[in-house]
């Protein structure tokens, strides 16, 4: 499939664009000709029941399946992402559920894990610095970078993580369930870093169960719904019981009682 990208995208137009997106698993259809858009500056939620295909996308756009056919667009052109590695390079950086932070190590180190600081030996006090500097521009509240992670809440985990993933310099970044399993207060947290990450002009993309925080920080919902599009959404504009229609195919019940009807009517 060939697909056409914006040449210049910039705040308000697409950085990353999907067409066609198809993905099967033997005999099951995870996705099917699913299209999404982000821009800079933008959270684009990603919601649907379980199987809808959400899952399923994450890993096509961070490199973990490839799929059977459509299109990737970044920054105005064409790419494939054939590995998790080529993702990051590109500027695509995700934040999986299960974090996969090490609770015997502290912030500095997982932070750095895998791209340590080095010149003749090791440069604790650069990362230490680096660190420092990166987490106050997120407002983390972290009390020391020297803190185990084992000892942070669960809020703070997910900031540790999403500030890992900024020392890679992305565009867009993947939150999968970024408030799950989180109180009050540590969802605040965290959704107030998302809108600075917004705010920074990076795309994001949570994908989400949660249509309070869903409906708290996006711009726009896309809803997946048995592997297909099934509307996207101006989340400021929708209301709740709309999008839970459109998740849970309520909106295609009427819509098919209504043709049913009308074709009564007319006979």
């Amino acid at each position: 499939m060939s697909a056409e990208f914006p040449s210049s995208p910039g705040r308000g137009g697409p950085l990353l664009s999907l067409r066609g997106i198809s993905k099967s698993f033997g005999a099951v259809a995870a996705l099917t000709e699913v299209d999404l858009d982000v821009a800079a500056g933008q959270v684009v939620a990603l919601v649907g029941d379980n199987g809808a295909g959400k899952s399923t996308l994450v890993k096509v756009l961070s490199g973990v399946h490839q799929p059977d056919a459509g299109a990737i667009g970044f920054a105005g052109r064409s790419v494939t992402v054939p590995s998790p590695a080529a993702a990051q390079r590109l500027g695509i950086a995700t934040v999986f559920q299960d974090l996969a932070l090490c609770e015997n190590l502290n912030v500095v180190e997982n932070l750095f894990l895998g791209r340590e600081l080095r010149g003749l030996r090791l440069d604790e006090v650069a990362m230490e610095v680096r660190a420092r500097a990166l987490l106050g521009e997120l407002s983390a509240g972290i009390p020391s970078v020297r803190a185990p992670v084992a000892t942070l809440s669960g809020g703070r985990r997910q900031t540790v993580a999403i500030a890992r993933t900024l020392l890679g310099d992305p565009r867009v970044i993947i939150l999968d369930e970024p408030t799950a399993a989180l109180g009050v207060a540590q969802t605040a947290e965290v959704l107030n870093l998302i809108e600075r990450l917004r705010d920074w002009g990076l795309g994001v993309v949570m994908v989400s169960h949660n249509m309070a925080d869903v409906r708290a920080v996006a711009d726009t919902v896309a809803v997946l719904r048995l592997g297909r599009n099934n509307g996207v959404f101006d989340a400021a504009g929708t209301s709740a019981s709309d999008l839970v229609a459109a998740i849970t195919g309520a909106t295609d019940n009427v819509v098919s009682r209504r043709a049913t009807r009308d074709r009564g009517q007319a006979s």
